[in-house]
């Protein structure tokens, strides 16, 4: 029953086995590719069967007369049978030709190879179905492919260009580049025609591939995104070579936006009459952290040179008598005194001038050497500790968290809100602070609610910028944020 039913008419069996495979084919889910494969080897099986039971040749040109009738059943069978030849060696081609670990490449290759498949199958129904002598077309279509290649002659060296691009793989979606043009940017797309570049001002860069590649590329991101920066300061030569090295070696250790390692590097370029250079090497985690980075670099460049009492040298194209340049002799840079450092402190810039006088004559200085425990973690400070010199790293469980340089203070979420340190806080280098007791600071937080703000906000800043510089846990930036609404609270009260 089942062979009469195949055989007994096999040209309408041989169309409805093809089109009940395409039926089938379509409504299986793309997820399962080799039940796919099965399905689609399984038909081209059948039609297979029928044709040769038939004494049909799908791969010979058998003419067909015009008063046949059967001619049109013939050349629709004859061309479901390559359709699915092509379509049972297209899912054999996406299962099995894989490059491991290259999924682009792989998917390149595979529609490269599916491609080729498509031509020859198009060829070969329009040699063994149609009977087009495929000869004679290739001489003929050499003349409209030469017209044809001329006039797209960019388009194909993009395409070409694209392929060469994603088979070396210079680059890979979100990696950083830099071109030789001074482009620059992370690449969001890369497509056969051209290469999508975000840019740090945030728009998009198109580059057809053919020009891409004719560009010198740098890609930042490899070995790892971590970026160096060369930064040069001149410092008025009243010190040693040696300490200037020491301050500015310190300054780089104390900023929490760089990369630890590979450690900063300090080299000493030139020194003259009217300054010592000095080349900062550092590293960032990533190209788009370069101006904050360099920001608070430059910072603490300055806070620690003003700890140390150097002065920053004049610009050399600066018309100046030698004369009257600072020397190690004749240098008298400021100390920074308690009131100093008051006033340099932005938290405290409400104040007045009789206000910073009165709360710099109630400091007292403490030192520490390094490796000393100023604060455990869990440990709450009754006073607020401003940062004469030196380095303070704060850790929690051990990871650190951050650190403290000249002019920063802590000790505010015990002064303020009786709430526990939430790092513990161990000297780096030898450390000077100036504490102000709590004695001190109560009438001021009275009369000025605005200084409480002003330091609850500096609070949660370092909170957020420590949880963004080192992983610190969720639940710290909320108790920031809750230091901060208690304090308002009280004071608004």
């Amino acid at each position: 029953m089942i062979y009469d039913a195949l055989f007994g008419k096999p040209l309408i069996s041989l169309i409805v086995v093809g089109f009940a495979g395409i039926v089938v084919w379509y409504f299986l889910s793309s997820q399962r590719p080799t039940t796919r494969l099965v399905v689609q080897i399984l038909f081209f099986a059948v039609m297979t069967l029928i044709l040769v039971g038939s004494g049909m040749e799908p791969h010979r040109f058998q003419g067909y007369q015009s008063e046949d009738s059967q001619a049109m059943l013939v050349i629709v069978a004859k061309s479901l049978w390559w359709v699915h030849l092509a379509w049972a060696v297209v899912g054999f081609i996406r299962l099995y030709l894989v490059l491991e670990g290259s999924p682009r490449e792989a998917r390149l290759l595979q529609d490269l190879v599916i491609g080729v498949v498509y031509i020859g199958m198009m060829l070969s129904i329009l040699a063994f179905v149609f009977g087009v002598p495929i000869g004679t077309l290739v001489a003929t279509s050499g003349v409209v492919a030469i017209i044809l290649g001329l006039a797209l002659q960019n388009t194909l060296a993009d395409v070409f260009s694209g392929i060469a691009l994603t088979l070396g793989r210079p680059y890979v979606i979100g990696d950083w580049i830099l071109l030789s043009d001074g482009t620059e940017g992370r690449i969001v797309e890369s497509n056969w025609r051209a290469t999508h570049i975000l840019t740090p001002g945030n728009n998009v860069v198109v580059l057809p591939n053919s020009f891409l590649a004719k560009l010198g590329l740098t890609n930042v991101s490899r070995p790892d995104e971590t970026h160096l920066l060369i930064l040069t300061i001149r410092i008025a030569p009243t010190r040693m070579p040696a300490s200037i090295r020491q301050v500015m070696l310190s300054a780089l250790t104390s900023c929490n936006s760089i990369v630890r390692e590979p450690p900063p590097v300090v080299a000493l370029k030139g020194l003259d009459a009217t300054a010592l250079e000095v080349e900062l090497q550092f590293r960032v985690t990533s190209p788009s952290q370069r101006v904050p980075a360099r920001n608070e670099v430059l910072d603490l460049v300055y806070r620690h040179c003003k700890s140390a009492g150097l002065l920053l040298a004049v610009p050399p194209a600066a018309n100046v008598v030698t004369a009257v340049l600072p020397t190690e002799e004749n240098a008298k840079p400021p100390s920074v005194t308690p009131l100093a450092l008051i006033e340099a402190i932005p938290v405290f810039a409400t104040l007045t001038s009789d206000e910073k006088q009165k709360l710099a004559e109630t400091t007292t200085v403490r030192q520490f050497r390094k490796g000393d425990v100023i604060a455990r973690e869990g440990e709450m400070l009754p006073s607020l500790m401003m940062v004469r010199a030196g380095i303070i790293v704060a850790r929690r469980e051990g990871e650190e968290r951050g650190r403290f340089a000249p002019g920063d203070f802590f000790g505010e979420t015990g002064l303020l809100a009786g709430m526990q340190e939430i790092c513990a806080l161990e000297a780096l280098t030898p450390v000077t602070v100036y504490e102000i007791d709590q004695e001190a600071f109560a009438p001021l937080l009275t009369e000025r609610p605005a200084l409480a703000e002003e330091i609850a906000e500096a609070l949660a800043g370092r909170t957020e910028r420590f949880r963004d510089g080192a992983a610190l846990p969720a639940e710290q930036a909320r108790n920031a944020h809750a230091i901060l609404k208690t304090i308002r609270t009280i004071f608004r009260a």
